[in-house]
């Protein structure tokens, strides 16, 4: 039988395969119908098992229905190299595997002598012994460069684990200007004596290097020169990759680009700079959305926008969007807001986008109607792809009508922003949190005091096991209007507490305050708090389970005060996983209220989880 020798090192490892006699003893794994036969032997057979059967050709043509002779021979021939490159990076340097198809070495029989039905195949794996580690240098290294724990004299000798020692060399050479590191030399030499591995590296860093020009090809409608400012790659400073990781986000974040890709050039331009190409594919310049939410209380929510991508040929972001709310709702009129943002990226520093914005609308509220409108500007800095920050400036006028009088609201505001977005999915999180916090300053005009709104938002989530994952998700929201009186506070700046974005169960806005002493109707409160809770539990692949509670909190002036009130309510939710998100389906109902905020089933349908 012939000898199979593998060499994943540049031919310095090589492990033989030879035709040696089946092994007594052998288990079948598979049932005795079944035309395949999966069989690990040896001690640590346990222990590999299922990384072996995950890797195995001829099992994935078996959960694929893939039954033909043809493709049972295919993965028969290509079984050897899956289950040798598992085992090496596990550290097993002398494996026998052996593939029989009808009693035949797969890896015998010429692809031109292919047999025409397959009976049987069988699959035997002999790990061998485990590999230590005797030697390992990868050498020279740049200052402070860590090599992995695990690359060290004694440890499992897992090919992974060389792999990683060698990138992170090359790595922390490449993060200190030499772009051009690279591998020099390599002896890695398995002992079949002492079952050991040996591994001795030489890396050849090559000359500290600059960023020299940015080339762009394949922009059509995009200027040049706009291109350069968004991307802000320093040209003439010392190579970093992560400058380079950034420039690369900072196009894909403009919205222009369907695709972006940066490449290095493969030479050096003298004296020491390397140039950059920025290979681009620019996307449609127009794009619209439509969105719906649907609950029983508050009845139809439809949203919606359309967006030009590349306004005046620079990246400007042109967007006109509007929300019909309300349509249908059982306590109040139908509400509705057209807004126009204009948003300019690179403005200042390539991580600055400035934004001009206005907004009209028009509320029919339970206690109050309104129209109001907003013209601001702002800047907004992306200090990284999770943290961003935003300040502004902001004029707001309403004029409110109530059953009592009517009011005009003039004010100007200063917001300050920051958002800490950590989720691994902003649609459906499994891990990690999401922090919003504003502090919004206001200088009134008129019958309007001068204060400061202050709002947090934060989320986090859990996640436990993986067939059948169940996340645990919590929300905690907060607000307080401090320094103006409650009557001559800009009414939209008022909390109110119930519905989908708040308590569940309870009516939309059905908690606010309520008191004829402070005024003679029911009106928003100047303290907020509202806190949520979820157990997200998946039941197929498409199909999850949720419970959920809710509790929220509205306070006149102050926290705690005589004038505050709680409630609470708690449901079951159903979600169904497609492409762009969950399809959510909740019913709540009221558990807890001092006050008669509601009572009844309530149900919320939309797009992606309540949080």
């Amino acid at each position: 039988m012939s000898v199979f020798s593998l060499r994943p090192f540049a031919g310095v490892i090589a492990v033989s395969l030879a035709g040696l006699a089946m092994t007594t003893g052998l288990q079948a794994e598979d049932k005795p119908e079944d035309k395949i036969r999966f069989t690990v032997t040896g001690p640590d057979s346990d222990a590999l098992k299922s990384d072996l059967r995950a890797a195995s050709a001829v099992l994935a043509a078996r959960r694929e229905d893939r039954s033909s002779a043809e493709d049972l021979f295919a993965a028969a021939q290509g079984e050897y190299g899956p289950l040798l490159n598992t085992l090496y990076g596990l550290g097993y340097y002398a494996p026998v595997i052996h593939v029989l198809i009808d009693g035949r070495e797969a890896a015998n029989i010429p692809p031109l002598d292919a047999p025409a039905q397959v009976g049987r195949i069988e699959v035997t794996v002999d790990p061998g012994p485990k590999f230590k580690f005797s030697q390992t240098r990868v050498a020279p290294l740049a200052p402070q460069t860590e090599l992995p724990e695990d690359f060290a004299p004694g440890k499992t000798a897992a090919s992974g684990v060389v792999r990683e020692a060698v990138q992170t060399g090359v790595d922390g050479w490449r993060d200190v200007g030499h772009a051009k590191a690279e591998v020099a030399d390599q002896n890695v030499v398995a002992d079949h004596r002492s079952n050991t591995l040996a591994a001795d590296i030489g890396l050849k860093p090559g000359p500290k290097l600059r960023f020299g020009k940015l080339i762009v090809k394949g922009n059509e409608r995009m200027r040049e020169r706009r291109i350069h400012k968004i991307a802000g790659l320093p040209e003439g400073e010392v190579y970093d990759p992560e400058d380079l990781r950034r420039s690369a986000e900072r196009l894909r974040r403009s919205g222009v680009f369907k695709s972006v890709s940066l490449t290095e050039a493969e030479g050096i331009r003298s004296p020491d700079y390397l140039d950059i190409t920025a290979t681009l594919v620019e996307d449609k310049l127009r794009r619209y959305s439509i969105g719906a939410e649907l609950a029983s209380f508050e009845g139809l929510n439809l949203t919606g926008y359309w967006l030009h991508r590349n306004l005046l040929g620079g990246g400007e972001r042109l967007k006109i969007d509007g929300e019909i709310a309300n349509i249908g709702a059982q306590s109040s009129g139908i509400d509705y807001t057209l807004g126009v943002t204009v948003d300019r990226p690179a403005t200042l520093t390539p991580d600055t986008t400035l934004s001009f914005s206005t907004e009209f609308g028009h509320l029919d509220e339970e206690d109050f109607n309104a129209d109001i409108m907003t013209l601001g500007t702002s800047f907004s800095h992306y200090f990284s792809e999770e943290l961003t920050a935003k300040a502004g400036l902001e004029y707001s006028y309403a004029k409110i009508s109530d059953s009592i009088s009517e009011y005009t609201y003039k004010h100007i505001a200063f917001p300050i922003g920051v958002t800490w977005d950590k989720r691994d999915d902003k649609l459906d999180a499994h891990k990690g949190f999401f922090v919003n916090a504003e502090l919004r300053p206001f200088l009134g005009f008129g019958i309007t005091d001068s204060g400061a709104q202050i709002k947090a938002d934060g989320r986090t989530y859990v996640t436990f096991g993986e067939e059948r994952p169940v996340t645990l998700a919590g929300r905690a929201q907060f607000g307080m209007v401090t320094g103006s009186d409650l009557l001559a506070t800009p009414r939209d700046y008022l909390f109110y507490s119930g519905g989908g974005g708040t308590v569940r169960g309870q009516p939309y806005q059905s908690l606010g305050v309520d008191d004829v002493s402070i005024y003679g109707d029911k009106i928003g409160g100047m303290a907020f708090a509202a806190l949520s809770g979820e157990v997200r539990a998946r039941v197929t692949q498409t199909i999850g389970l949720v419970a959920f509670a809710d509790a929220g909190y509205v306070g006149a002036t102050e926290f705690g005060g005589a004038n505050g009130e709680w409630h609470a309510g708690a449901g079951l939710g159903l979600r169904y996983a497609t492409g762009f998100g969950p399809i959510r389906f909740d019913v709540a109902t009221p558990i807890k209220g001092s006050v008669d905020t509601g009572d009844g089933v309530q149900i919320y349908v939309g797009i992606g989880q309540a949080f």
